[in-house]
């Protein structure tokens, strides 16, 4: 019998340090984070995936309640969460790309309240949900089990993972939030930009007119129609948002 419970206790430590990494990676990351992907599909799936790499590698046996095992816990806890940050830039990119969008068309007071995101513009839920489409579309699920499959043996159990070529990677990848809202958002801040250059002339030669019962309704409506001929190439630039993402995240992972 005891025998038996050592046998149940060895295997259990064997699946559990995978599934510190993968439940860290899972609870963090901008798409399987939503409150749509609920804690026990979440469990379920980071335990699954756990099993499958106890199968794959091969894992050392470290004492959980010894120092050296309280480190190697706060180790693969953070590993996943640092993987996890990398998606959580990308989808910050467009939700900033929404912000700046709502700013120039006179929308930054629409806000809708994003479980994910918080309190968000109109437009920050569009990209939101075109950004998981796209992820999805491209099969970036795949891609991303794919990679943090891998980083068990980029990044075996036990070995240090923080350096600070690191912290500068991660620095640097921190300017992606704001270079993709900008690709972005770029054609509707600038048509809006000459827009509210002409709204000043009209203003300027006639005073008397209220530029304001004319201006809003302009930028509103220009705005949408910029935005509606520029979707295809958001729908790129939305595309290279993430797959920059990808080679961040090989990146950080040694690869």
């Amino acid at each position: 019998m005891n025998a038996s419970l050592i046998e149940i206790l060895d295997k259990f430590l064997v699946v559990i340090w995978p599934m510190l990494r993968l439940s860290a990676f899972l609870a963090f990351t901008s798409i399987f984070s939503a409150r749509a992907v609920n804690m026990r599909i979440r469990i379920s799936l980071a335990f699954a995936m756990a099993f499958f790499v106890s199968q794959q590698i091969e894992i050392p046996k470290i004492d959980p309640i010894t120092a050296d095992g309280l480190m190697e816990i706060s180790r693969q806890i953070l590993i996943g969460l640092t993987m996890g940050l990398v998606f959580q830039v990308a989808s910050a990119a467009l939700v900033v790309a929404g912000q700046a969008m709502s700013g120039s068309m006179g929308l930054s007071m629409a806000n809708m309240v994003d479980p994910n995101m918080g309190s968000v513009p109109v437009l920050s839920q569009l990209f939101n949900i075109m950004g998981t489409l796209i992820f999805l579309g491209m099969g970036g699920h795949l891609i991303v089990f794919g990679l943090v499959m891998e980083s068990f043996k980029l990044i075996p159990i036990g070995q240090a993972f923080f350096s600070q070529d690191m912290l500068g990677k991660m620095i640097n990848w921190s300017a992606m939030m704001f270079l993709g809202a900008l690709l972005i958002a770029l054609p509707v801040m600038m048509t809006l930009l000459f827009i509210n250059v002409g709204l000043g002339f009209v203003a300027r030669a006639a005073p008397s007119l209220n530029i304001f019962t004319v201006g809003f309704p302009a930028l509103i409506l220009t705005g949408f129609i910029v935005m509606i001929f520029s979707m295809g190439n958001n729908v790129a630039r939305i595309d290279w948002v993430w797959t920059q993402a990808f080679m961040m995240l090989r990146s950080y992972l040694g690869g």
